[in-house]
Order: C-alpha cells, then sequence, then structure tokens
C-alpha cells in the first residue's frame, strides 16, 4: 500500500519579510523618500508641527469649542442650508449652468464696468419681440412660479421666521 509523503512548510516569519522590504525599500523608493523628506523639512520650516502639538496638547478645548459653536441656532441654519444648496447644485443640469455661467460672463464679467443705459420704452417693448428675451422671461416666471406654490404649500412667506 502507498505510503503519504509528508510535507513539511517552513513556518513563514512575517518580521523577517518585513525587515528585507524595509532594507530593499531605500534602493527601490529613493526619489519618493527624498520627496517626502523634502516635504517634511518644509512643513517643519513652517511651524505645522508646533501648530500640530498644540493643537493636540489642547484637544478637549478645542473639540469643546467647536462643539459648543455649532449648538447655536445659526451654525444648525447655515449646516441645513448647505445640505439643501449642495442637493440644489446636484439637481441641475450642468448644461443648463453652463448656460447661465456664460449669459454670466456676457453680461457682467468683461473687465471693464459694463454701461448699460436704460432703454426707453418703446425699445423695451421692441426686445419682447426676440424669442431669446421671451424665452429667458418665460423661465423666470416657471421659477417665481414654483416658489410661490411652494410657499403656500409650506404656509409661509420669506420674510416669516420659524
Amino acid at each position: 500500500m502507498a505510503q503519504p509523503i509528508a510535507l513539511e512548510i517552513a513556518p513563514r516569519d512575517a518580521r523577517k519579510e518585513l525587515r528585507a522590504r524595509l532594507e530593499k525599500a531605500p534602493a527601490e523608493h529613493a526619489e519618493a523618500l527624498l520627496d517626502a523628506y523634502e516635504l517634511i523639512e518644509q512643513a517643519h520650516a513652517a511651524g505645522v508641527f508646533e501648530v500640530l502639538r498644540g493643537v493636540l496638547s489642547a484637544k478637549d478645548q478645542v473639540l469643546e469649542a467647536m462643539v459648543s459653536d455649532t449648538e447655536t441656532s445659526q451654525s444648525i441654519h447655515a449646516l441645513r442650508n448647505a445640505i439643501i444648496l449642495g442637493k440644489m447644485l446636484g439637481s441641475i443640469n450642468p448644461e443648463l449652468m453652463q448656460c447661465y455661467a456664460s449669459a454670466v460672463g456676457e453680461t457682467l464679467g468683461s473687465e471693464r464696468k459694463p454701461v448699460i443705459e436704460p432703454p426707453g420704452l418703446l425699445s423695451l417693448l421692441g426686445q419682447f419681440r426676440r424669442p431669446e428675451l421671451r424665452r429667458s422671461v418665460a423661465l423666470i416666471n416657471r421659477f417665481l412660479e414654483s416658489l410661490g406654490t411652494r410657499l403656500k404649500e409650506k404656509g409661509c412667506s420669506p420674510s416669516s421666521k420659524k
């Protein structure tokens, strides 16, 4: 009858493998190590480490000050508004936002101060013949109508406080 062959695997020494990798690292990653040393030197010269040591030694006071500042109603409103603003910006089609940005740049973004004379009444009425202006006015009207509907649903006006 056949006898099984004994397979003995030497135990793996993880520390020895790590030491071998560490000994090879300076030669394999010399440029990255030099960059890291330079970055550490710049941080030291700029006083970053002293600031970090100070923050770490006063971590309880720093944390307490941050928490006390976030408990105010203004901070809560600012945080909620930032979240809503993020959702709002995320819901806008980027191509439409590009149109807004281009229009703002063309209207207000010139290097010199724009000289805009107020148009006369007939000139203003004449501008309404252009479909671009009517399209923009329709967009503004749709926005204002939607805003009014939402304000009515919430039972509030922009000046009311909760």
